[in-house]
């Protein structure tokens, strides 16, 4: 009998790919940057942050910490009309957190994404 993968599994896994492909891509490297997948954002937001769910978020370096990227999985499944396009809505959202980390424009990680964006 198969494994049954957990939903939770398979987001994991569309944030790895993504990752994967920048990587593959992007010559200069992701350099010190950690991803990291959480069910749902904090619920007490920092008071410049928009009042809207956030889909993601990045935490610049800090005292020797790496710059870290979080991705909240049931806000981005919530968003998606279409399961089918849920690895297409995750890929827009690393790359989008990598450029801002990186200060690159979003089309240096994957030339397609000004095609959706």
């Amino acid at each position: 009998m198969p494994a049954v993968r957990s939903r939770s599994d398979a987001f994991d896994d569309m944030v790895l790919d993504a990752v994967d492909r920048i990587e593959r891509r992007f010559a200069r490297g992701l350099g010190n940057i950690e991803l990291a997948v959480e069910l749902v954002p904090p619920s007490d937001p920092a008071p410049w942050e928009p009042q809207q769910v956030p889909l993601s978020r990045l935490f610049p370096s800090d005292r020797g910490l790496p710059t870290r990227i979080v991705i909240y999985r049931r806000p981005v499944e919530t968003r998606v009309e279409d399961p089918r396009d849920l690895a297409l809505v995750i890929n827009d959202i690393v790359v989008e957190q990598l450029s801002a980390a990186l200060d690159v424009d979003p089309t240096d990680l994957d030339p397609s994404y000004d095609d959706r964006g």
